[in-house]
């Protein structure tokens, strides 16, 4: 008598993925409740069970449900949003400013159905995510079926759903309590990255993870930067690091590892933790090329993610399996090198170990959870299909079939997509929900770029200073005279420094958009800083400026901030229309004159600009009838210093530098 089983999967080619790779040509794969009770050739178990359903896979492979080992699934609200720039420009001109305003836990349950809906359509069973309220995409993965590790991120400063990381980690062990013990989710902690945490975050988020022994997530080692920083103020690589403050005391599961090398990849092996390199983001971020062959062949337990759909654009696993295996070939020039069967491995049986499931799933085998795709290998991009040789099939699916060739997906037993047709999630009613929300951020980024202190503030730090700056600059001869004149009774001199100043102007056409100016100030008088300060200054032109008398110039609506990043960053960021560069050697004077507070230089242009010697008086102020009162106060002091008329220029060095380059 046959025994019973729920479903049969028969016909296709069963490519188990296990040890020893076993493929049988017209297999079959017996499903009782949520387990694989046998697999074999499709006449053998029709003779042993009697099924409830028998699914004809005639054409097809029946493979093991695809494990995208590394993501952010609510991101898929982000795709598209930015794209062609460097990765600290992308994270923190954009991402960062757009998840700080919009992302909430709707936006994190309609991001990850959005993505579940991609990836369950594409041969995804089972995911591990790092992102922000991941309360909800738990939620929405156990809606939708599928299989997730999900990991609520920490930082140091503060995210969209906690103010510090105290209240993250709290948060983080009342997410983890809620979903302890469930069959398909496993809720974990997420520490950002070395760059975004603590020693303390990583300890507490380690000793969190040992507790509910489940793996902590994490990112390593993705730019070159990133390491190059890591050496220069911790001595040790991003790996070393994280291993050294106890990361890896239990489980975990690190992403990208681009630019990591033998001893980071014996640190992962000894302890056991999953690693998984993102192709198609590490590609279009410009991050690198994760070293595949060397990581395997140092035993590191290996799987492949598709990073976030903001940085990809999408959740096809296939795609990245097929780079996986291509890309190691054409940077070594070796074309046997993470040959069709192993890429394939990344994704089930390999990424299995890699996110500490390969107990559960990753191979098609008795006993393991019955999450399979059936992927049709009938499409005209897969045709013909050849079987004389036992890894052909490696082959056809690794380098030829797309996630679109999908035909059915199983977690558990449960089909979740059948026949292309998706049975957890409502695709038109996903979709409208996410292009809302698309269309408040679209709204928001397209008044943000027309206005650049928006584009400041959403970077952090800024500050207004006093809104109208009155200003005179003249061209001077004798330093000897003015230096004597500002030690005459007339003025009183309150601070006095020398300094060499590099300033970049950011400018546009408009120049009603106003300029963003880079300084890097570096103080050369006794007893100052030795540090050099960067800072980044907002000034929009004033309307009055023609009104104030003896070619005072007058500017408004000052903003300043840190300059903390690079220029680099900033060129990219605000995507200036001239760049203009000004070199001087400043004297300055912080000085009272008629109880009114000045600031006097004289300034030696550098390589641009008009050459020679320049005096220039500058003030701030709130009011703009102040500003007048300056504007007067500043005609006397050219009296005072012996500067006539004939020697005032009425243009500002960024104005007088433009011409030289023009």
């Amino acid at each position: 008598m046959p025994d019973t089983i729920d479903t049969l999967l028969s016909g296709g080619t069963v490519v188990t993925m296990n040890d020893d790779g076993r493929v049988i040509p017209n297999g079959a794969v017996a499903i009782r409740g949520r387990e694989i009770v046998a697999v074999g050739s499709a006449e053998e178990l029709a003779e042993q069970y009697l099924a409830s359903e028998t699914v004809d896979c005639s054409g097809c492979a029946i493979i093991p449900g695809l494990i995208n080992a590394h993501t952010h699934v609510p991101m898929s609200l982000l795709r598209g949003l930015v794209a062609d720039v460097q990765l600290d420009v992308w994270l923190l001109g954009y991402m960062f400013p757009v998840e700080s305003k919009f992302v909430s836990p709707e936006f994190s349950y309609i991001g990850t159905q959005l993505s579940c809906a991609e990836m369950i359509r594409s041969g995804t069973t089972t995911f591990v995510d790092m992102y922000f309220y991941e309360d909800e995409v738990a939620r929405a993965a156990d809606e939708a079926g599928m299989r997730a590790i999900c990991g609520q991120s920490v930082m140091r400063f503060p995210t969209p759903d906690a103010a510090s990381y105290d209240k993250g980690l709290e948060y983080t062990r009342s997410f983890m309590e809620k979903w302890r013990g469930h069959d398909r989710i496993i809720a974990t902690v997420a520490p950002h990255a070395p760059y975004t945490c603590t020693d303390e975050i990583y300890r507490r988020a380690a000793a969190l993870a040992r507790e509910f022994d489940t793996p902590l997530i994490t990112h390593l080692s993705e730019t070159a930067r990133e390491n190059t920083e890591s050496l220069q103020e911790r001595k040790m690589s991003p790996v070393a690091y994280t291993e050294s403050v106890g990361a890896f005391s239990g489980k975990a599961i690190v992403a990208h590892c681009v630019h990591t090398d033998e001893r980071d990849w014996a640190i992962l092996t000894k302890h056991g933790v999953g690693a998984a390199p993102c192709p198609s983001s590490n590609l279009k971020l410009a991050s690198g090329i994760a070293p595949f062959a060397g990581m395997l062949q140092a035993g590191v337990n290996l799987g492949i993610g598709t990073d976030g759909p903001a940085s990809n654009d999408d959740l096809d696993l296939l795609t990245e399996v097929h780079l996986a295996a291509m890309l190691p070939k054409g940077v070594s020039g070796d074309p046997t090198i993470v040959p069709a069967r192993q890429a394939l491995a990344l994704a089930t049986s390999l990424g299995a170990k890699a996110v500490h499931l390969d107990h559960l799933v990753g191979t098609l085998e008795p006993g393991k959870r019955a999450d399979i795709v059936v992927l049709d290998l009938r499409a005209l991009h897969a045709t013909p299909r050849y079987s004389y040789a036992p890894d052909a099939i490696y082959t056809q699916i690794v380098y030829s079939a797309h996630g679109s060739d999908v035909r059915h997906t199983l977690v558990d037993g449960r089909f979740l997509l059948r026949d292309r047709q998706l049975l957890t999630l409502e695709e038109e009613r996903i979709k409208r929900a996410a292009q809302a929300i698309a269309d408040r951020i679209n709204a928001f980024l397209s008044e943000r770029e027309a206005n650049l202190l928006d584009k400041i503030v959403a970077i952090g730090g800024v500050q207004q200073s006093e809104i109208f700056e009155v200003q005179v600059k003249a061209h001077i001869d004798d330093v000897d005279a003015i230096v004597a004149a500002l030690n005459g009774p007339a003025f009183t001199i309150t601070k006095s420094s020398e300094r060499t100043q590099y300033d970049t102007y950011l400018a546009f056409t408009d120049s009603v958009r106003g300029r963003v100016r880079y300084r890097e100030d570096h103080r050369r008088d006794p007893g100052a800083r030795l540090d050099p300060k960067y800072t980044l200054t907002l000034t929009v032109p004033a309307a009055e400026r023609d009104e104030l008398p003896h070619a005072v110039l007058l500017s408004r609506a000052r903003y300043t901030a840190p300059a903390d990043r690079s220029l680099r960053f900033y060129r990219e960021y605000f995507q200036p229309e001239l760049v203009v560069e000004v070199e001087k050697q400043r004297r300055r004077w912080r000085v009272i004159y008629k109880d009114e507070d000045f600031a006097i230089n004289i300034d030696r242009l550098g390589h641009q600009g008009e050459q020679g010697l320049y005096l220039e008086i500058k003030s701030r102020t709130w009011s703009f009838r102040d500003a007048e009162h300056k504007a007067a106060l500043i005609a006397e002091m050219l009296e005072h210093l012996g500067v006539s008329d004939e020697q005032l220029v009425k243009k500002e060095y960024l104005e007088m530098a433009a011409a030289q380059v023009h």
